[in-house]
């Protein structure tokens, strides 16, 4: 699993963050939390209005359950400072402009565009490739020009992200609120990776770790439905990020992957949201993806309230970073199976309460 190119290149990329502050990450005084709380710090990559990923932060401003900590973004979808506008614009957009958003990765540990379109041409194509997809009309992919913002169909930001990085500002959450933080990552797991490899003790620090990714035999649905939604980008994109975070000491890491799929941006569930009336319930009507699963959002939701899931699965996992076929797909054992390779159990979510889900989304996106 090629590890003293992982170490190296974290490294590399723990050097060049974006926004390039350096925030005390020792541990020091902080304001308890409070217990009713669930302490999120949580890590995405914005693909702008209507995107499962931007309508993912709905849950974490309305639920009076959650303590945001932080918002961290990490180039995948998009390159990273146009995610970053995008997020920024929607707390704007949902009044709340305190939250503080934190500039994390602009690339991926090892994994260049170079070496994808290398390895598409050995083993096939990878229509979705986030900030590396080929322009096309219609779309606004700028896969050579990292720093481009392109027009913002629902306005540009005011307010500005933190001068502190992604990944100290978790580093710092962490360790002020041991115990107590869930960090949740719904895009590339690049921002946790140089987290962990700056500061390894947060993964026992750590409350749990939620991530998105993690889609198991998804083949066949890859060729006989939509290849981009059967496919597991988050992991594809930074297949080392990926095994970095699966095999780090937490406490509890909970994975998604296909249960994410469970609900969709119907035109009823747009519908019933948009007739609110409201600021947040306006742009979701506006920009919302009819058809498009609420991948993140569903994410966020069980982290916030574990009492929605009805079925999970207990294995270990880890993803392949061997440069074959399988680069980048999730690989899970029975215990009494695993290499014992650094690999640790994970809660694999395998059902969750749809129904209840969905009435408490619509209300939250309502407001």
């Amino acid at each position: 699993m090629r590890p003293a190119a992982l170490g190296l290149a974290a490294l590399l990329a723990s050097l060049s963050l974006a926004g390039g502050a350096s925030a005390q990450t020792s541990s020091q005084a902080a304001s308890p939390l409070p217990k009713d709380k669930v302490a999120i710090f949580f890590d995405n990559d914005f693909l702008g209005p209507g995107q499962s990923n931007i309508q993912s932060l709905i849950p974490l401003l309305r639920d009076e359950r959650v303590k945001l900590l932080g918002i961290g973004v990490v180039t995948g979808d998009a390159w990273l400072k146009e995610e970053a506008a995008h997020a920024l614009r929607f707390l704007e957009i949902a009044k709340h402009p305190e939250a503080p958003v934190h500039l994390g990765a602009q690339m991926p540990l090892i994994r260049t565009q170079a070496e994808m379109a290398n390895w598409e041409a050995r083993y096939g194509k990878v229509p979705f490739k986030g900030a590396w997809s080929t322009p096309r009309p219609g779309r606004t992919y700028h896969p050579q020009d990292p720093d481009l913002i392109p027009p913002m169909p629902e306005g540009e930001p005011k307010i500005k992200a933190s001068d502190e990085d992604a990944v100290h500002a978790l580093i710092r959450n962490v360790r002020a609120h041991p115990g107590e933080v869930t960090i949740v990552s719904a895009g590339p797991l690049t921002n946790i990776a140089l987290a962990l490899r700056i500061a390894p003790d947060i993964a026992a620090l750590a409350k749990e770790i939620v991530i998105e990714p993690g889609k198991l035999d998804t083949a066949v649905a890859r060729v006989t439905g939509n290849t981009d939604y059967a496919t597991d980008f988050n992991f594809i994109f930074d297949p080392e990020a990926a095994h970095i975070v699966l095999t780090a000491p937490w406490r509890k890491i909970t994975v998604m992957g296909n249960v994410t799929a469970a609900a969709k941006a119907t035109q009823e569930v747009v519908d019933r949201i948009g007739a609110a009336g409201t600021p947040v319930a306006t742009y979701v009507k506006t920009y919302a993806r009819i058809g498009q699963p609420l991948w993140d959002e569903i994410t966020v939701a069980v982290a916030i309230d574990r009492s929605l899931v009805t079925e999970e699965l207990v294995a270990r996992m880890d993803v392949d970073t061997f440069a074959g076929p399988s680069y980048g797909q999730p690989v899970v054992w029975k215990t009494d199976m695993a290499p014992n390779a650094g690999e640790r159990e994970v809660h694999i979510v395998r059902a969750i309460d749809v129904p209840r889900f969905v009435e408490t989304f619509v209300a939250q996106a309502s407001k």
